[in-house]
């Protein structure tokens, strides 16, 4: 982060997503226990429910942008080469948008029956 206090927008960018989180974890966990078993058509069918879908694409963006923001935080405390640190970010960051991209087009591939 460049500036004098850019880490306090991470912080509480962080903390706004962590708050986020625990509502779509419950209900995360309790949707897909109430599924009768994880077979590929209980699981589309519960995704063509424009609500579940939508969720499941927030627990998908929102937990991999926390994680983000976590490992990012990992990596400018304890890499002290730059190049080392501002690489690792980067590859971090590449990778949880490509999860993210696959997640949430598997979301929308079984929510629309494909």
């Amino acid at each position: 982060m460049s500036g004098n206090h850019g880490g306090t927008g991470h912080f509480w960018v962080q903390r706004l997503t962590a708050i986020a989180l625990i509502p779509l974890t419950i209900w995360f966990c309790f949707s897909v226990a109430s599924l009768p078993q994880m077979s590929h058509a209980n699981l589309s069918a519960w995704l063509s429910s424009p609500f579940n879908a939508t969720l499941m694409i927030l627990v998908i963006g929102v937990g991999l942008y926390h994680g983000k923001l976590g490992l990012q935080v990992i990596a400018e405390d304890y890499i002290a080469d730059r190049n080392k640190r501002v690489i690792t970010i980067a590859a971090v960051t590449m990778i949880s948008a490509l999860f993210a991209v696959i997640g949430i087009v598997s979301v929308l591939k079984l929510s629309f029956g494909a």
